[in-house]
């Protein structure tokens, strides 16, 4: 490869930085990163999952996604209660906080799709289908 700029990966790597950054301002006004977004995203689907669950749909492993789970129970979005027959499962919980947050953060986050709608206009179906065909192929 004679440059960098030309390898799939590092192109790959500055569009995620580059979304991600424009999801963080947008997310940040209710004090959620992008990734809390996404847990919060699959708990509105349905309540009372556990944290492998949670990590199991997301792609994130359990060391991470227990530092996800602890910072939205410090900040009042979820609540963690044992598993009645194993209390070493945890279900979680949105709290009021958690679920009235949906509509102002699934806001925050079609503005973003919005702009990246706008930025690739009539390229945007391909690119979307492309992006699924790269991300689920293996």
């Amino acid at each position: 490869m004679d440059k960098i700029e030309d390898c799939i990966s590092f192109l790959l790597g500055k569009a995620q930085q580059r979304v991600t950054r424009r999801a963080k301002e947008l997310l940040a006004e209710h004090d959620v990163t992008p990734v809390q977004y996404a847990a919060l995203c699959v708990l509105w689907e349905k309540d009372a999952q556990t944290a492998a669950e949670l990590g199991a749909r997301l792609v994130i492993d359990s060391a991470t996604m227990t530092g996800v789970i602890d910072r939205l129970e410090r900040s009042g979005l979820i609540r963690r209660h044992a598993d009645e027959s194993d209390r070493r499962i945890y279900h979680l919980y949105l709290t009021d906080r958690g679920r009235a947050l949906r509509a102002p953060l699934d806001s925050a986050m079609e503005k973003l799709n919005a702009e990246v709608v706008e930025l690739l206009g009539k390229d945007w179906p391909r690119f979307h289908r492309m992006l699924r065909k790269v991300g689920t192929s293996g």
